[in-house]
């Protein structure tokens, strides 16, 4: 199997809230629209909100990983922005810096700045020092 590209579908219980909090709010780039759906650039990845098939449970059982160059900014830009801070920015065990939000319907949002010396950021194709 040959996976060509992927994105996130959500489909919220109100559609015009959570767009307006991935567009206004968060800033996402608009990638596409389409009648009744709107497809966001989230880093290299997609997030598209769908105004169909929103049960209005917030049945979506994952969360969305957004890397950012400066935790801290960013939560001062959401704190802002009104937006709750449901884990305030901390280093975490295995090395990453997060913090967590979530959006009108309730999925977790967890925002990431990567330190300059993790291993996530070592080219694997070469040795370590």
């Amino acid at each position: 199997m040959e996976i060509l590209s992927s994105r996130t579908i959500l489909r919220p219980a109100d559609y015009e809230l959570t767009l307006s909090f991935y567009r206004d709010t968060l800033g996402l780039a608009i990638a596409r629209e389409y009648p009744g759906g709107t497809v966001f650039f989230v880093g290299q990845g997609l997030v598209e909100v769908a105004a169909h098939g929103g049960t209005g449970s917030g049945g979506f059982r994952g969360a969305i990983w957004m890397q950012v160059r400066d935790l801290t900014a960013a939560q001062t830009e959401l704190v802002l922005a009104g937006v709750k801070i449901a884990r305030e920015a901390r280093q975490e065990p295995w090395g990453l810096h997060e913090m967590w939000i979530a959006d009108p319907d309730g999925t977790p949002i967890v925002m990431v700045q990567i330190p300059e010396d993790h291993p996530i950021r070592r080219d694997s194709r070469t040795p370590a020092p």
